[in-house]
């Protein structure tokens, strides 16, 4: 059985996206604070000092582009981490999926398909598509549902990044029964 991990390279480009990752979710906080005139030693009040006195559209509108920035950067920022760790381990029986906690166990009989989800991108990107829900194998609620977001539950991804990437490829198309696409 075989560990197909990310390659040097493909951990180079990860580096580059999470330090990217990180400036635009600093960016978009201190743009959030500034905006609304906030102090972070003091939230709540200045808070609650700036929503009194009354704000203009354009206040509004930058702070909640900035507010939905500050959502949704930590969970690109939880799928590049758990692209980092990822490790895929074929055998005879099945395929394993690990990462962070999570690990996800399906007999090949599971797999019902495997597509490319990229064909535009420089760097392909492939699911493996499931016939049963895999993230319900996730115990941890919260690493289910980061899981689940960005995946969704019948779905895994094989990264672009990932060391000898053609022959897990090949190996999910030989060990499976159904015709797969791809």
């Amino acid at each position: 059985m075989k560990t197909y991990r990310l390659s040097p390279a493909g951990r180079r480009t990860l580096i580059v996206l999470l330090v990217g990752a990180l400036l635009i979710w600093a960016f978009a906080l201190w743009s959030f604070v500034s905006t609304l005139g906030i102090n972070l030693g003091q939230l709540w009040p200045s808070l609650q000092a700036s929503l009194s006195s009354g704000l203009g559209v354009g206040q509004v509108v930058p702070a909640l582009l900035m507010l939905a920035l500050i959502v949704a950067t930590p969970l690109l920022i939880w799928n590049l981490l758990e692209e980092w760790s990822a490790a895929y381990v074929a055998g005879d029986d099945g395929l394993r999926f690990e990462s962070l906690g999570i690990v996800i166990t399906l007999p090949w009989s599971a797999v019902s398909g495997l597509r490319a989800a990229d064909d535009d991108g420089d760097e392909p990107l492939d699911e493996i598509l499931l016939s049963q829900d895999a993230a319900a194998q996730i115990a941890n609620p919260l690493l289910r549902f980061l899981h689940r977001q960005a995946y969704g539950g019948r779905r895994l991804p094989v990264y672009a990044g990932l060391e000898d990437r053609l022959d897990l490829l090949a190996e999910i198309r030989r060990n499976t029964t159904e015709p797969l696409s791809g």
